[in-house]
């Protein structure tokens, strides 16, 4: 083995080896949970026959999930305020990026550090910041504080993908297009927007994704018809210590979530293509 193929061995396994133990096992031993019977005290029940007790594999806790109209409106009511959150991120964080990548260099890190700055608090610290703000309005525990917190917490990755992407781009190609009689709307909408989309699309799986999953701003800002899945999930792990379903319902998301990642790839291919 030559030692470029050394190097590549060396520098690709440190992650591979990162990603085998705390992703691919651990979604094995979901997968293995979710097949099994509930515990009598939480938790699973025994692999083996038990006397007077349910043992072995079961297809118990999907049934469970396909047989109750419940869980997929939960489901379609996540991918709701995910979807929502993420066009209001969208809205809100173009024209911020537009403006830190327009702005002078001197200006850029300081801008991009008051971006970045809530970080630097905790995050129930924040969320219970908004539950100060919101009371004396009376918007506390409801839709509209659910959508609040999570624009407000995850504004920050929409804005540092979208600026990273707008700061690259050439300038002439704007001057050009003004040469040629472009007024600023169709510079917007014919270069700096196609140019953008791919800040837009990291942008927005870094905001859709981990509201996908968020539970402690829908219970801390949310009322009882705000429950979505991340809260189901966390529901049946910690409070009902149903193990199975907690694992299935956690399963259905990330095939879910692999879906539309497949569904925006093969639209982004058929894209191209089309501009080929």
């Amino acid at each position: 083995m030559t030692s470029s193929r050394w190097a590549k061995w060396l520098v690709s396994l440190p992650p591979t080896l990162f990603l085998l133990v705390f992703f691919l096992a651990p979604s094995l031993i979901m997968v293995a949970a979710s097949f099994r019977y509930p515990g009598e005290f939480g938790g699973l029940a025994p692999l083996f026959a038990v006397s007077g007790r349910e043992s072995g594999l079961t297809l118990e806790a999907y049934r469970f999930f396909f047989g109750d109209f419940t869980y997929l409106e939960i489901f379609l009511r996540s991918f709701a305020v995910a979807g929502l959150t993420t066009l209001i991120c969208i809205l809100m964080a173009y024209p911020l990026a537009w403006l830190i990548a327009r702005s002078p260099k001197k200006h850029r890190d300081l801008m991009v550090l008051l971006v970045i700055l809530p970080f630097a608090s905790n995050f129930l610290i924040r969320v219970y910041a908004w539950i100060i703000i919101l009371g004396p309005l009376n918007l506390l525990y409801t839709s509209f504080a659910v959508i609040a917190g999570m624009v407000y917490v995850h504004l920050p990755f929409m804005v540092l993908p979208l600026y990273t992407n707008l700061e690259k781009h050439d300038p002439a190609l704007l001057e050009a297009a003004q040469d040629l009689g472009a007024n600023a709307w169709t510079r917007f909408w014919r270069i700096t927007f196609p140019l953008s989309l791919p800040g837009i699309f990291s942008g927005a799986a870094l905001v859709f994704i981990p509201v996908l999953g968020m539970f402690a701003i829908p219970e801390l800002l949310g009322g009882t018809g705000d429950i979505l899945i991340g809260n189901l999930i966390k529901e049946q792990f910690l409070d009902n210590r149903d193990w199975p379903l907690g694992s299935t319902l956690s399963l259905m998301l990330t095939v879910a979530v692999l879906g539309l990642a497949a569904l925006a790839a093969w639209a982004g291919r058929t894209r191209r293509g089309r501009a080929g």
